[in-house]
């Protein structure tokens, strides 16, 4: 169905000219069927006359009040000028007003309006003159626009609710783009920054660190060339996908860290194990923010990462040494650790470590039992 109402999407003047082929069968089937000798005959002046009635719809959506105009008078001329069967509904009228009250301004739908209250008593009483038929017609054309209605306010809804989700996922992309690019420019300026003091003391260190620059900046890279390739996702030059980071890389990350001269503690508690790939992921880039934000702001000589798992609840915990809380609500990258663990049902709090001294991230991510 979802690739049906894709191809109509792409293809509006099939759907309406398939639309209004199916609307001739059904006017058609009054001059097929047998008719008694009482009945208007079906002659081919009045076929040819209903068939003008529905050629207008191929136009609907270009043009609806045009259309709504064009089948009024063609259904008034065909009331008028020939003798021929009538129809059990009015089609063309029925799928106009739909259309008008979908894609038409408010303007359009009021004038509408007005030619309904004059046109339906008018036609009522050109071939009934029944209170019957006048009520019916009234209901059936009044459900047509009730429906139009409802239809626009499903497809803005849904308009929303794809813009929203657009926005999100640009959003998710930029929170990943500025985890990665500040974790690596951060490790690269402090490594470089050692560079020139390990060149002149421990030649040694030296080229450890500029090993380390290397590596970081590679890996960066082919976090960046993934992050690019879900922007193009869809296209023909869409970058293959690779697996999202998570809880194995963390020594990896933590190697790359203690590289730029940090001491950095890992440990974990009650029986840590593979969590969902979303959830792994944001627990990696988490415990990445809080790195990237000890090596720029915290002038710590250690920190140390723990992960702790009790009660369905995964405890994520980074303290460092440095100079604790600053003030401010902080940057972008803390603002990230937030929005990461409340996109999991999670909380996540910083402040001061033990005993008031230096920083402390704390994130606590709910996982089910089962998950992992």
């Amino acid at each position: 169905m979802r690739e049906l109402r894709t191809w109509g999407a792409a293809h509006p003047w099939a759907v309406d000219i398939g639309l209004a082929l199916v609307v001739q069968a059904a006017m058609t089937m009054p001059f097929v069927v047998p008719r008694g000798p009482e009945l208007e005959p079906a002659t081919w002046p009045a076929y040819g006359l209903t068939t003008l009635t529905v050629v207008p719809l191929v136009w609907r959506r270009r043009a609806p009040m045009a259309v709504l105009l064009a089948i009024l008078a063609t259904s008034a001329l065909y009331k008028l000028a020939v003798e021929g069967p009538g129809q059990p509904l009015p089609y063309t009228g029925l799928v106009s007003v739909y259309t008008i009250a979908v894609l038409a301004p408010p303007w359009q739908r009021i004038v509408t309006a007005g030619l309904l209250v004059v046109a339906v008593p008018a036609s009522v009483w050109l071939n009934t003159q029944s209170a019957r038929e006048l009520t019916f017609s009234l209901f059936v054309f009044g459900a047509a626009y009730v429906f139009g209605r409802l239809t626009d306010a499903r497809q803005r809804a849904q308009r929303v609710e794809a813009e929203q989700a657009a926005a999100r996922e640009r959003a998710r992309i930029a929170r990943e783009m500025h985890d990665i690019l500040s974790h690596a420019v951060s490790l690269m300026v402090v490594q470089a920054e050692a560079g020139p003091v390990a060149v002149r003391a421990a030649p040694e260190r030296a080229e450890a660190a500029f090993e380390a620059i290397s590596e970081t900046g590679r890996e960066a890279m082919v976090q960046l060339r993934q992050m690019l390739g879900l922007l193009r996702e869809g296209g023909e030059t869409a970058a293959p996908k690779e697996p999202q980071p998570d809880l194995a890389d963390l020594p990896a990350l933590l190697d790359r860290v203690r590289a730029g001269g940090l001491t950095v503690g890992y440990a974990t508690e009650g029986g840590v194990r593979a969590l969902p790939a979303a959830t792994g992921a944001s627990v990696y880039r988490i415990v990445q923010e809080a790195l990237t934000n000890v090596v720029k702001h915290a002038r710590a000589r250690t920190v140390d990462v723990r992960l702790a798992h009790a009660d369905g609840v995964l405890r994520v915990t980074v303290t460092d040494d440095g100079r604790g809380p600053q003030g401010g609500p902080g940057g972008h990258g803390l603002v990230g650790v937030r929005e990461r663990a409340a996109a999991h049902g999670g909380t996540a709090e910083t402040g001061a470590g033990p005993g008031g001294r230096g920083f402390e991230v704390r994130v606590l991510l709910p996982v089910r039992e089962g998950e992992g």
